[in-house]
């Protein structure tokens, strides 16, 4: 049996410490300075910040293209801001990718 950890595996589980449950008024500045990434429902947040972090282009480019990850709109942030949202987040610089999981 073999002790070493697969670094891929190991940076999951760094972004998945590194997630956090954040208030949408926190996150307002990253939505200002085009940095923050909508992440689709379906999609796990931790599988993405990992796809992103290590450059999977192909796999990033295909959510890309189906709109299950990118930009958050402006009738997005203004909805959040409404409900007074609060979103799953993790950074993944030099994007801070959010989640709404409600």
């Amino acid at each position: 049996m073999s002790d070493s950890v697969d670094p891929n595996e190991l940076n999951k589980a760094k972004l998945n410490l590194e997630t956090a449950k954040i208030a949408w008024d926190d996150l307002q500045r990253y939505f200002a300075s085009g940095h923050l990434l909508a992440v689709a429902p379906g999609l796990d947040i931790v599988t993405v910040a990992h796809s992103i972090s290590i450059d999977d282009k192909a796999v990033v480019e295909g959510w890309l293209n189906e709109k299950k990850l990118g930009p958050v709109s402006d009738d997005q942030a203004r909805n959040w801001h409404d409900q007074k949202a609060d979103l799953w987040a993790v950074v993944v610089r030099p994007w801070v990718l959010v989640q709404d999981r409600n």
